[in-house]
């Protein structure tokens, strides 16, 4: 069976192309994400950034300890605690001891992630002037990086500053980088990194004078301490949650210091996604490939037959085949994974999608994983088309006819009913008992396969009958030619099937994922606009929030009603084992009634006290009256009563509390209604003058409709995106091989049209009209299962009270029709063209 495969493939090779390159890009995909994941295993160990050169930090407690039943569940606090003032006095006894603060800065020409420290910090990453000097008044600072020279006055949310010095990190040389971005700057001095000014460091900070800097931002939740450090620690034994930091361990005094490891793992997710993508088209390509040349090949399977051959001899010689392609494939993408892992490494560390240490190891696992994956992928997308090879029966080697019997099989019948069953009863579970699923990424990137499979396998029952609705009036033409688009598209139902099918996979990806997320987006702007009853939202000029000066201005403001909001958190225990964490609001009761609308399906919003909260219900308890137990964004514990109690919406209804259940929340937004009778220019004014001072923005509601509208984050983006390029890619790779080996199989018909008078511009123009007749029921069939996913999504939407318009990306989608009809065009008018070279009766006498 070996040598006659091996003798198949070489006269036949052009039905293999295209199994065999989709299965290497496939391999060499899979290579790729298991270098990268091998290499994230293998992550070095974190290094301290800002307190590199720091003898000891004490940090406030900044996690939620909850013991359970089944260990310790941790969460990060929403507002770290501070250094209690009893240790605090203590370590002063000490040592020296410096405190740290942290705010962001907005600096006209700087770069959006500018950070504010105190000067006296700076010695501890260490920093040290590069040029100029230290600052020394209120209104001087000192900068690292070269966006702004010293002698040079910049304006600020925070007042305009004279820049008196610049500074580098020690050890780095001039304007160079540090840190675990490497030794020096990927993009140079002045490049862009997402659209921001590149970092020299792991940071761009702006140093205040102490003073200054304490006045900016009063709190602080960590010390540097020059002391032993055993001192330290016994200095605050008893003090719950405070951890004293030396070593490595000081990395968790920086910023971000899980980065790295958030960065890995979104990394790991995308490729992730795209390694369960690439699974399903490559095994769709390969089944469909193979189906369709053993359908072609029917007459030839029909001799071996008659000659003597069992069927289980046929299915071993297509598995056979199948074997050979797929171990030269699996070969060939573990060396292109071995080559490209590297590069496409660099090209993520360059796109800031993963740390700048991040390269490709030597592990070999990845190879075998690989390797074995194509060949199993290989194995079982011909297993359906070998069966049906081995139940060809000897009669079929005398057959002629052009007209396909018998393409929907009992089994593909039966297993295209069970998928769609399938799909639909698992949308019904889920609108029933938990819509919220049908909205995460995982879900709507995943369901959309069950249809698509369920259709490409129904597809020959649907081809014929929508074939000839869309050739319906191109056949109402004067002429033959729409009539023979027609009746060729209608007859071959399994050419027809075998090249819509990729068109379906890409066209319902395509529209499905990008719906998916344009929906969701739009249900949640349409909540926004629902929830805001404010006239006018104030937003802060830089996230630390506003201050109490400000706040005070913007009450005062005559005919308006102002609810100032903060963010906080608060965390509940769920089922006496789940510590879950709700995003909350800190608000008083009376102006949040008159400034929002809160989707209250119980209770009331104007029973918000200080001894109650509002919760969704999502919460495992959601009664109102009910009391809850729960720790408040610093980890407090209190009981606190339901006073109301909101939908579900998209997930984005937190709970509500009052400003005393947030403590160390700082307000973050003011939402203000007009008073009956007010001006609203007047109060536009007002408000404009109040935050003068703190840079401010004034926001109509509508403008803070558009301003608050969600978008897909970049590493969502480039994942829909990469999952659709590798759709698309396999769909030209599927078309290609599929129109070559179409039109191969109809060179005897392209020569009784011309025999019968038909030019060779008229034969090519009939053979692509009849490409894009295909590629138009492959992109209805697409669009199909596209309306009915984002029907489900719909769906759930409308149970969660967050009804919304569906998005179709009417864009995206005639886009990929596009590429799909010209790839589907230039690949059967080519081979039928040099096949037309010949003359008309030298190939109406050729024989398969």
């Amino acid at each position: 069976m070996l040598s006659v495969a091996l003798r198949t493939l070489r006269a036949r090779w052009v039905v293999f192309v295209g199994s065999f390159v989709a299965l290497a890009l496939g391999v060499a995909l899979i290579a790729v994400m298991g270098l990268s994941l091998a290499s994230s295993l293998n992550a070095p160990d974190g290094k301290p950034e800002r307190f590199a050169a720091a003898p000891v930090v004490v940090k406030g407690a900044d996690t939620l300890r909850v013991p359970t039943s089944i260990g310790v569940r941790v969460h990060r606090l929403a507002q770290p605690r501070a250094v209690p003032a009893g240790a605090v006095a203590k370590l002063k006894k000490l040592g020296t001891v410096v405190e740290d603060r942290s705010f962001a800065v907005r600096a006209r020409g700087g770069p959006g992630d500018l950070v504010g420290h105190p000067w006296s910090t700076a010695a501890f990453a260490p920093y040290e002037i590069d040029a100029g000097r230290a600052p020394r008044a209120a209104d001087e600072v000192v900068v690292s990086g070269d966006w702004a020279k010293p002698g040079e006055r910049v304006r600020t949310d925070r007042g305009t500053v004279r820049v008196v010095g610049t500074v580098r990190v020690a050890g780095t040389g001039r304007g160079g980088a540090t840190g675990r971005t490497g030794a020096t700057d990927r993009v140079g001095a002045t490049g862009q990194v997402g659209g921001a000014v590149a970092r020299h460091g792991f940071e761009n900070a702006v140093f205040y004078v102490d003073e200054r800097a304490a006045a900016l931002s009063p709190r602080s939740v960590q010390l540097v301490v020059d002391a032993d450090a055993a001192a330290v620690r016994e200095a605050v034994r008893g003090s719950t949650g405070v951890q004293v930091l030396t070593g490595d361990a000081r990395r968790y005094a920086d910023a971000d210091p899980d980065r790295d490891g958030e960065a890995l793992t979104a990394m790991n997710a995308l490729f992730g996604t795209a390694g369960g993508v690439t699974g399903f088209v490559s095994v769709f390509v390969v089944a469909s490939t193979f189906a369709f040349a053993v359908a072609q090949r029917r007459r030839e399977f029909g001799l071996l037959r008659t000659a003597g051959a069992p069927p289980g001899q046929i299915r071993r010689m297509v598995l056979a085949e199948a074997l050979v392609v797929g171990v030269l494939a699996s070969a060939t993408g573990c060396v292109l994974g071995a080559y490209g892992a590297p590069r496409m490494a660099a090209r993520m560390v360059d796109g800031g999608l993963a740390p700048g240490w991040f390269t490709i190891g030597d592990a070999t696992w990845p190879y075998h994983l690989a390797f074995w994956t194509g060949l199993c992928v290989a194995l079982c997308g011909v297993v359906a088309a070998s069966w049906r090879a081995g139940r060809t029966a000897p009669v079929q080697a005398l057959g002629e006819a052009s007209v396909d019997t018998g393409a929907m099989t009992r089994g593909r019948r039966l297993s295209g009913l069970a998928l769609l069953a399938t799909a639909a009863v698992t949308l019904v579970l889920a609108l029933v008992g938990d819509p919220g699923e049908l909205l995460h990424r995982k879900t709507y990137v995943s369901r959309p396969m069950l249809l698509i499979t369920a259709f490409a396998l129904l597809a020959p029952v649907v081809v014929r009958p929508l074939t000839r609705l869309i050739a319906w009036l191109p056949a109402q033409l004067p002429g033959a030619g729409g009539m023979l688009v027609r009746e060729n598209a209608a007859a071959g139902v399994r050419r027809t099937a075998a090249i819509a099918a990729p068109v379906l996979v890409t066209v319902a990806l395509a529209g499905s994922l990008l719906g998916a997320t344009a929906t969701l987006n739009e249900a949640k702007a349409d909540e926004t606009r629902r929830q805001t009853a404010a006239d006018f939202v104030v937003t802060p000029a830089s996230g630390a929030g506003f201050d109490a000066a400000t706040l005070r201005g913007l009450r005062e403001v005559s005919g308006a009603e102002v609810s100032a909001t903060a963010s906080s958190a608060v965390y509940v225990l769920e089922d006496g084992v789940s510590l879950a964490k709700s995003e909350a609001r800190a608000a008083d009761p009376g102006p949040l009634a008159a400034t929002t609308r809160l989707p209250v399906e119980a209770g009331r919003t104007s029973d918000l006290d200080d001894d109650s909260i509002i919760v969704n219900r999502e919460w495992q308890r959601h009664t109102v009256g009910q009391r809850v137990r729960v720790w408040l964004g610093d980890g407090t514990r209190k009981s606190l009563r339901i006073a109301a109690v909101m939908t579900t919406g998209t997930g984005d209804n937190g709970v509500y509390v009052t400003p005393r259940n947030a403590p160390g929340a700082t307000a973050d937004r003011v939402d203000v209604a007009l008073a009956a009778g007010a001006d609203a220019h007047a109060v536009a004014a007002a408000l404009r003058a109040a935050v003068h001072s703190s840079g401010g923005q004034i926001l109509t509601k509508d403008q803070w409709v558009r301003a608050s509208r969600p978008g897909t984050n970049r590493t969502t983006r480039l994942g829909l995106l990469l999952v659709l390029g590798i759709a698309l890619l396999y769909t030209g790779i599927s078309l290609a091989d599929t129109m070559v080996m179409a039109t191969s199989d109809r060179v005897r018909d392209l020569a009784v049209l011309r025999l019968a008078g038909a030019t060779r511009w008229q034969v090519l123009r009939l053979v692509g009209a009849e490409a894009l007749t295909v590629v138009t029921v492959g992109g209805v069939l697409g669009l199909l299962v596209t309306g009915l996913n984002l029907l489900g999504m719909w769906s759930a939407l409308a149970l969660l009270s967050a009804p919304t318009t569906v998005e179709i990306p009417w864009t995206a989608v005639g886009a990929v029709l596009g590429a799909c009809a010209v790839t589907a065009v230039v690949w059967s008018v080519i081979p039928a063209a040099l096949a037309l070279r010949r003359r008309a009766v030298e190939l109406a006498g050729v024989r398969e």
